[in-house]
């Protein structure tokens, strides 16, 4: 059974910076893709962006372009996301998900999903 576990969410203020981390056990995370997606209280669920399998591409949205950034370690079976300029809007629940196709924003093309972590920013 894939299993992804969110790390590194938290409280921080207004103008901060959080680095996420996602580790990946029992899937072959090299032939993934990994994507990040968030969930803010009262809202759908929310694409951020997206590595390609080997990390060589990604794709971001237009919410957290230039200020989001995905990397991953293969070595590691890992995948980061780097957040800086955070915002209050920006609180959520964070999640990375696995999925064998790249690029893809659509939720249910990611096969494997972590629980989550909370990062909440505060104005």
């Amino acid at each position: 059974q894939a299993k992804l576990v969110e790390s590194g969410g938290g409280l921080v203020q207004a103008g901060g910076s959080l680095r996420l981390s996602c580790a990946a056990s029992e899937l072959t995370f090299s032939h993934y893709a990994m994507g990040w997606f968030r969930r803010a209280p009262g809202e759908e669920r929310e694409f951020l962006g997206a590595i390609s399998e080997p990390g060589f591409a990604t794709d971001y949205a237009d919410s957290v372009k230039g200020r989001f950034t995905i990397s991953r370690d293969n070595s590691k079976n890992t995948v980061f996301v780097q957040m800086n300029n955070l915002k209050p809007e920006d609180t959520a629940i964070y999640y990375c998900a696995a999925s064998p196709i790249f690029p893809t924003r659509i939720a249910f093309q990611y096969a494997h999903w972590g629980q989550g972590t909370q990062v909440t920013v505060s104005s």
